[in-house]
């Protein structure tokens, strides 16, 4: 039996957009409360508008460790704990290792594995007063298997993994569960003008970021006796 996310306290970072956007309105509707962190603070007043006593929405960088301790502290001030983090923050370029110049690749190894970790070091100090939690983070199908044009990208993405398999050994009997969540394309933001276009044939056999935000509930909605320790989903169209 699915257990009720009523009342629950999901932290999500990258959620002025895409899957974290998405993730916080299927987590609302689950009954859920939740912590929104995200640069583009403009982009989550609408959510905050509409669930003003379920939405808190916070400016954060999540390459800060500051910025990222201040978005779980909120979540303890307004809502008393945090439940769950939803590390979803993260920006893609497609390209040869040459392509992109030295500052894009490195805002992208910042903010996919930088701002993955520091936002988990802040929700586990919490999660451990209570004995419990959960931890999704937003990896993807090329931290699995890399393709051509992306290595960089890839390498975050297998960091990712790598962190949330290290981290189930090392949280799961604290009652912490870590999932690695490893979407294959989805229909975002994502990598707009750095590899895609709104004309990419390829998007019309993608997912929604909707498709990704219900794998998320099913994961968080799992019985406490278990845990999923990678889920990778594709279109049904998509190749491999």
């Amino acid at each position: 039996m699915n257990v009720s996310l009523n009342g629950y306290v999901a932290v999500i970072t990258g959620a002025s957009s895409g899957i974290g956007r998405s993730t916080a309105t299927a987590l609302l509707r689950a009954g859920a409360n939740v912590v929104l962190g995200a640069r583009r603070l403009a982009r989550l007043d609408a959510l905050e508008e509409e669930w003003p006593e379920r939405v808190v929405a916070v400016q954060t960088d999540v390459r800060s460790p500051e910025q990222s301790a201040s978005l779980v502290t909120a979540a303890i001030e307004r809502f008393g704990k945090i439940d769950g983090l939803i590390a979803s923050a993260g920006i893609g370029m497609y390209g040869g290792i040459l392509d992109g110049s030295d500052e894009d690749l490195r805002r992208m190894l910042e903010t996919n594995i930088d701002g993955t970790i520091w936002p988990i070091r802040s929700a586990v100090r919490r999660m451990d007063e209570r004995g419990r939690g959960d931890i999704v983070i937003i990896s993807s199908v090329a931290g699995l298997r890399g393709r051509e044009n992306e290595a960089v990208y890839a390498a975050t993405k297998h960091a990712q993994v790598g962190l949330a398999g290290a981290l189930d050994r090392e949280l799961h009997r604290r009652g912490i569960r870590v999932t690695a969540l490893c979407p294959g394309g989805v229909v975002t933001e994502f990598a707009m003008g750095t590899g895609r276009t709104p004309q990419s044939p390829e998007l019309a056999e993608m997912m929604s970021s909707d498709d990704v935000a219900n794998a998320i509930v099913t994961i968080l909605q799992q019985p406490r006796g278990m845990r999923s320790l990678v889920y990778s989903m594709r279109g049904a169209l998509e190749d491999d």
